[in-house]
């Protein structure tokens, strides 16, 4: 069996900045959370720059461009600020999700088929820029398709519906959901995108996700923030990855 490509973590520190901003000031800095979870074995940071700068703040991204030695992959809305933003920022990535002000976090994926038109200069911008552009979008083939015909060169999949159902001990519908996970990153590789997943995901659900060859990089936060209370963010980002490790290595046992 060919040995599967390797399976970049990606940790989201946005709600290291939702804490520190629940009380104002500069304590818990997210930079800081950041430059931990590289040196806990990350191989990039996640921030999600919204509108109303409800975590992470426009000087958060200047810092992370300047301090970190690992990717930064920008999560962002297809609006004019946010393009601005990422031009002179100038992330390794940027991750185009949909927001709702009103949304406690991103609660669905992006219709791309559906703001064609709007998304695609967005995307011919970034890349334009040589910035890797990725599409949050569920396993949706319509969705996949559009993000394909758009020439984002990635798909982040959604992962919330499958991860809540398994969380709520609903195995029937999770495993409906993780085939339609497997058989969306199928249909991505072989139009020739490269597969991203994330939401929602714990230790087990990243365990089981690591082993579809087609996924080559998971990205974390809400789950690894919140262990973090419990076991500090530099051992909990180490479990990730060591679950994320033993669900890639069952890719090379021959079945």
């Amino acid at each position: 069996m060919s040995e599967a490509a390797p399976l970049r973590l990606g940790v989201n520190i946005d709600h290291v900045a939702t804490i520190r901003n629940a009380r104002g000031g500069e304590h818990p800095d997210p930079v800081k959370a950041a430059l931990m979870a590289v040196a806990a074995g990350a191989d990039g940071i996640t921030a999600h720059l919204r509108e109303d700068r409800r975590h992470i703040r426009d000087e958060d991204l200047v810092r992370l461009k300047a301090q970190l030695s690992r990717p930064l992959n920008l999560e962002m809305a297809a609006t004019r600020e946010m393009v601005g933003i990422a031009l002179k920022t100038h992330p390794h990535a940027a991750c185009i999700v949909p927001e709702r002000r009103q949304e406690l976090t991103t609660e669905g994926g992006l219709d791309a088929a559906r703001h064609h038109n709007v998304l695609a200069p967005v995307v011919a911008e970034l890349k334009a820029a040589s910035i890797r552009v990725s599409l949050f979008i569920t396993c949706d083939p319509r969705q996949i398709e559009a993000a394909a015909s758009l020439g984002a060169p990635v798909i982040e999949i959604h992962t919330g519906a499958w991860c809540e159902a398994v969380a709520d001990r609903r195995p029937a519908i999770a495993s409906v959901e993780f085939q339609r996970i497997k058989d969306g990153a199928a249909r991505a590789r072989s139009l020739g995108l490269e597969v991203h997943a994330g939401h929602g995901l714990d230790y087990r659900t990243a365990e089981t996700i690591s082993g579809l060859a087609e996924i080559v990089e998971l990205n974390i936060g809400h789950f690894l923030v919140g262990e973090a209370l419990f076991g500090g963010l530099t051992e909990t980002v180490k479990t990730m990855r060591a679950a994320m490790d033993r669900g890639r290595a069952r890719l090379a046992v021959p079945s």
